[in-house]
């Protein structure tokens, strides 16, 4: 157990008998009221945000996870398959558990699955992963230093906007946390 101010954005804590993991915390002191702790966090079973204020008082349980290396290797339309780096063990994860992850997801795609009690709870990905575009807007002559963008769909099915310049067969870099257009690849 740990005193809910020690409560960091990344950390996965159980609440409620439900693992969460924290987004954001802001401890306050208003005036001459008692300190309390302000935590927006994600739970690992649905994906949904939600806000709690514990007291400065309160403790919360630290789950431990164990976070394991595999590289995704295909889906069958209704599973993922992964495999473990080091001792080739596959397993199947399905879309609900992964949620918007599938649109990162390209054969060979090192990932970190995190575990809870032998159970896989999350898919953590890299920072950025390089998608093929399969469909866009024709670009237009000139256009190389513009900030008007379209729309462009990978090969996972992700729409991303990207510069005008940008065609279809080229490798893009996108940045899996915002799901937003970095550069060329």
């Amino acid at each position: 157990m740990l005193s809910a101010t020690k409560m960091r954005p990344g950390m996965v804590v159980k609440f409620n008998n439900e693992l969460y993991s924290v987004f954001s915390m802001t401890h306050r002191t208003p005036g001459n009221l008692r300190g309390f702790v302000q935590v927006r966090m994600r739970s690992l079973r649905t994906g949904s945000m939600m806000e709690h204020r514990f007291s400065s008082e309160d403790k919360v349980e630290k789950a431990i996870m164990e976070e394991i290396e595999m590289e995704y290797l295909y889906d069958d339309g209704e599973y993922y398959y992964f495999m473990n780096t080091e001792n080739f063990e596959q397993i199947h994860l399905t879309k609900d558990l992964l949620g918007d992850a599938i649109y990162y997801l390209i054969p060979e795609l090192k990932v970190h699955v995190e575990f809870y009690e032998g159970k896989p709870m999350s898919v953590e990905l890299p920072a950025a992963v390089d998608l093929l575009v399969v469909e866009t807007e024709p670009s237009l002559k000139g256009a190389t230093v513009s900030n008007v963008g379209k729309p462009a769909k990978m090969e996972t099915g992700l729409v991303v906007q990207v510069p005008a310049f940008i065609v279809e067969g080229e490798k893009i870099r996108v940045n899996t946390s915002e799901g937003t257009y970095s550069e060329r690849a």
